[in-house]
């Protein structure tokens, strides 16, 4: 199994939060991913990288926020983030990296 260097630039890194973790129970875990980047794209990285079979792949885009920053108007980068939901016995433990 090779390990192909594009894997990487569609997969930023695993969010940890408390939805995700809820996620987990359901054999999902959530990563975010490039904004240009496309359900089979990131189905594909997933398999390539951890060695596990995908079932399915769910995506979101969260818009950046509106924030100040020494009283100038800034605004955040969008983000968009893949629940991959994984085939039964099949897991990725996200706290040791890879």
């Amino acid at each position: 199994m090779s390990v192909k260097t594009e894997h990487y630039d569609v997969i930023r890194k695993p969010l940890i939060t408390e939805k995700s973790t809820m996620a987990s129970e359901y054999n999902a875990v959530v990563f975010e991913v490039a904004i240009d980047s496309t359900k089979p794209q990131i189905k594909e990285a997933v398999e390539g990288l951890f060695g596990v079979k995908v079932k399915a792949v769910n995506t979101s885009i969260s818009k950046g926020k509106v924030k100040r920053f020494r009283g100038r108007l800034g605004t955040r980068k969008d983000v968009k983030k893949a629940y991959v939901t994984l085939e039964e016995g099949n897991t990725i433990d996200v706290t040791t990296g890879l």
